[in-house]
């Protein structure tokens, strides 16, 4: 599929599909006239690698962390090592501490709507 349709159907831009080739994120034949060519698969691995941009992963460990998850189902390969692992981790870590901050704010934000409308 050509890149416009690969923007349409993941709601990603063209901008973005260009730079996660770029990147190494995401890999595309070309034809005779030097258009790209996704494949299918292509839909999964866009929206996977949304999921990591929006968990907070940079670019660079989206990389290494790719080869080691199955498009279509997003699952492990047995391609990871201790290196990656421990980095995974560290991120799950700083996600958690993200979000026990951001339950904290939600309470704070509660109380003062509960107090406003009172």
């Amino acid at each position: 599929m050509r890149i416009g349709e690969l923007a349409h159907r993941t709601g990603v831009s063209e901008r973005s599909l260009r730079y996660y080739e770029q990147q190494g994120l995401l890999a595309a034949d070309r034809t005779r006239g030097g258009h790209r060519d996704y494949p299918e698969a292509a839909v999964d691995r866009v929206i996977r690698i949304q999921e990591l941009f929006a968990a907070g992963l940079s670019s660079r460990k989206i990389a290494r962390l790719l080869p080691c998850l199955r498009d279509a189902d997003g699952g492990p390969s047995e391609l990871a090592d201790a290196k990656l692992v421990a980095e995974l981790t560290a991120e799950r870590e700083r996600i958690d501490r993200m979000m026990a901050d951001l339950a904290r704010s939600r309470e704070v934000l509660d109380g003062v709507i509960d107090a406003a409308e009172q």
